[in-house]
């Protein structure tokens, strides 16, 4: 069991890893009005489960459900400008890392993305357990 763990956490590894670069690829090189604002934001979420599952690679039955509550409270706080009312709204890396403007469409963007993440967790455990059959 410890060598499947293993192996699991290293394929979040391997998974994260791959996220972050794409991501980063985006974030600096892609001026488009399509990738850069919505596959950003599908993407982030599935990096933070990715980045979960490589400390805590049992199943958290809800954790695509947790992430994006984190994410959709974290773009509500947008709304509210809490990087100012946290006293950071002058430093640009909270205002970029945080966000700084509130949109609907963000929200649906990390439903969409943790959907993903749940629908390739049940395939995997699908091929897993045919694998065994």
């Amino acid at each position: 069991m410890r060598n499947k763990t293993n192996i699991q956490r290293m394929g979040y590894a391997a998974a994260f890893m791959l996220i972050l670069v794409i991501e980063a690829g985006i974030a600096l090189f892609v001026r488009d009005s399509f990738i850069r604002p919505y596959g950003g934001d599908v993407l982030v979420v599935i990096l933070l489960c990715c980045f979960i599952r490589i400390f805590i690679p049992e199943r958290i039955r809800l954790l695509p459900l947790w992430v994006f509550l984190f994410a959709a409270a974290v773009e509500v706080g947008q709304y509210y400008d809490f990087v100012s009312l946290l006293g950071l709204g002058e430093l640009r890396f909270f205002r970029v890392l945080l966000g700084s403007t509130f949109s609907i469409v963000d929200i649906l963007c990390y439903a969409l993305g943790c959907t993903i993440f749940f629908l390739c967790e049940k395939m995997i455990d699908f091929l897993s357990e045919k694998g065994h059959n």
